[in-house]
Order: structure tokens, then sequence, then C-alpha cells
């Protein structure tokens, strides 16, 4: 499988956008759910212990599993099936051997490539127990994104999306 299909690429330089009919958003929404659902499958993985690299094992464990293939993987040269950021780390960490501790808060950010869709999601986990500072944060960035969300619609700009983040954020 090849990263950018050759009857892809050319849109890519002209800016046009392709619209999709019923059988992509299926594709689409398929991919969305296996990204998910490896989500979900972390949530007792993740652990005060527990490197990062194995994190990122189990989630190529997962893609292989259900027939799909990390985006990520060998993206660029990157050598990793996932993104795992800890603590301080604002995106796109490196899984490596360092355990997470007691406290650590770890996003990981999944995308798998299925049937040529791309599920593309992240989560933030714990582990163990953290301060109430990291809950709050947790918590507020977590509201923060239902709240754009929750303006999308037909006409709506990323600069609707912005403004009612902002305003949760900032209120």
């Amino acid at each position: 499988m090849s990263y950018v299909d050759a009857a892809i690429a050319p849109q890519r330089k002209t800016g046009q956008i392709k619209l999709h009919g019923p059988a992509a958003f299926e594709g689409m929404r398929k991919a969305g759910r296996l990204a998910a659902e490896c989500l979900d499958m972390l949530a007792d993985e993740i652990r005060p212990g527990v490197p990062t690299e194995r994190i990122d094992r189990l989630v190529f464990d997962f893609a292989l599993t259900h027939n799909a293939m990390p985006a990520t993987l060998m993206y660029r040269g990157y050598r990793k099936a996932t993104c795992t950021s800890v603590n301080h780390v604002v995106c796109h960490g490196i899984p490596g051997d360092k355990p997470l501790r007691e406290g650590d808060i770890v996003n990981v950010d999944v995308t798998l490539i299925l049937d040529g869709w791309h599920g593309d999601s992240s989560r933030m986990y714990c582990a163990g127990a953290v301060p109430r500072r990291a809950e709050r944060l947790i918590e507020v960035t977590y509201e923060a994104m239902m709240r754009g969300i929750a303006v999308i619609r037909p006409g709506a700009t990323t600069g609707d999306i912005g403004a009612a983040i902002q305003a949760y954020v900032e209120g």
C-alpha cells in the first residue's frame, strides 16, 4: 500500500475537494470506529510501570489483527505506530522505553488505515492516581473539544469552532 495513491496526489496540488458518497462515508465510519476501539483496548493497559513503547506495540498488533495499518508507520521515516505524549509534551511524542510513573497523564494518538480510509483519534489516559490539576486539565480540554464539536454544521468556519472553545476556556 502506498501512502498517497497516484489518483489522489493531483487533487492535493490543485486544492480540488472530492465529494464522497454513502459508500465512502461508510468506509470513513469503519476506520474511525476501529481507531476508537483501539483506544478503548488501551484503557486497561496504561498504568504506572508500562513504557510507552509497549503501548505502541499494542496498537501495532491491534491494527494488524484488524487488517489495518498504522498511518504513522514509516511516514517520512517515522518508525512507530502511534504518538504518545506524556505530561508536558503537547503532541506527537515518540514512544520509548521510559516507563510511565504514578500520576503521569499520557495522550495516545492513533491513525489507522482501513480499506484505504484513515481513522484518526486520540485519547488522554491517567497512569494511576493523578494530581487534581491534571484531572482538571483533562476535564476542561475535553469539554472545550465538545463545545467546539457542538458548533460544527454546514457553513460554520474554523473560526466559529475556535471561538466556542476560547469562550469556554476563558469564561
